[in-house]
Parts: structure tokens; sequence; C-alpha cells
């Protein structure tokens, strides 16, 4: 598995920060940061930390309240089940991320890497190609990271995570929602 490094990811993805609505450039003087182990964790890509709220950047968990069907026909929580593969990623890896820009509800959007066996593994690839988590989109529906949309699209191919259950897609539902303000 080829290594990459935080600062690697950061310049990667910075340049699709800065111009995705809704985020505006962090401090630049802001330095990556351990996740502490007693995080709060809010939905599978927000948690709070120390005080403050950050957001995993191009990430989009599954929205909690909403229903994901198995194959067995049962009922779950699906963004339960995306903050529970977060959970399980923070709980048993060592997390730093780079803020890079700030929402704005004030939550600092960052990219993460965690070691594992070794490797440091991007927190969003992980979550978006295991199938619990999906490439954010700008309010126009335009993927803001090209890589995490291939790592959705692969998900999807092999019905893995989430995809291996019936459940609606929180890009749409989220999209649809300023609409339905409107009227």
């Amino acid at each position: 598995m080829k290594r990459t490094s935080l600062a690697a990811l950061f310049t990667l993805t910075c340049a699709h920060a800065v111009g995705a609505e809704g985020a505006a450039p962090a401090n630049a003087t802001a330095a990556p940061f351990r996740v502490s182990k007693s995080v709060e964790l809010l939905t599978g890509d927000t948690w709070r930390d120390r005080g403050k709220l950050y957001r995993l950047y191009g990430v989009q968990s599954c929205l909690r309240g909403t229903i994901a069907l198995d194959a067995k026909g049962k009922e779950l929580d699906c963004g339960n089940v995306s903050l529970a593969h977060l959970a399980a990623l923070f709980s048993t890896a060592a997390v730093t991320c780079q803020p890079i820009a700030l929402a704005l509800d004030k939550a600092t959007f960052v990219v993460c890497g965690a070691k594992l066996d070794g490797n440091t593994i991007d927190v969003g690839t992980a979550l978006i190609a295991a199938g619990y988590a999906f490439a954010a989109t700008d309010q126009k529906g335009n993927t803001v990271s090209a890589s995490y949309l291939v790592a959705e699209l692969n998900a999807k191919m092999k019905a893995d995570g989430l995809w291996a259950t019936k459940f609606q897609h929180p890009i749409g539902l989220l999209l649809k929602r300023p609409k339905e303000q409107d009227r």
C-alpha cells in the first residue's frame, strides 16, 4: 500500500476546498493535530474535540434518523451505521488531522490520516471505500473530491457497506431540502 503523507493529502484537497461553496480557507498557520480518544462523535463525518467542531472535508455520512433496510428487511438507522464506523476507526487508529477550511456553521473542515499497521490512510477514503460514507458535493451537486467519488462508485459497484442495503442517498436528501424550504 502506498503511503501518503498528511501534507500531500492537504495539498491535493486544499485546492478543492478553497473553491467549495460554503467553505472559507482556514487559518494558514493552523497546525495538524492528533484527534483525542475522548471526542464526541456527532455524525459519521462530524465531531467535537476539546470544545471545537470538526468535519471531514469532502465526506458526507448517512443522515441520522434515515433508514437503511438490510437484505432481511431489518431497519437500521443509516446515520448511526456511518457514525459507528467513524467511531471504530477513531478508537483503533492514531488519527491526525489538518485543518483546511471553515464551514458556514463554523466547523473546521479537516483532512485526516489514520495510522494502521504502519501505513497512513486517508480517513475519508477509508470510510467511503468501505461503503459507510459518501463523496460530498457543493450546493450545486458537484462532487468536491474526485478521488472520493471514485471510492464511492467502487464501493457501490461492490455493494460494500451501506450499498448492500436499501437507503436514501444523503446527497439527494440534502440537495432537496433547500428547494422544499423555498416552497
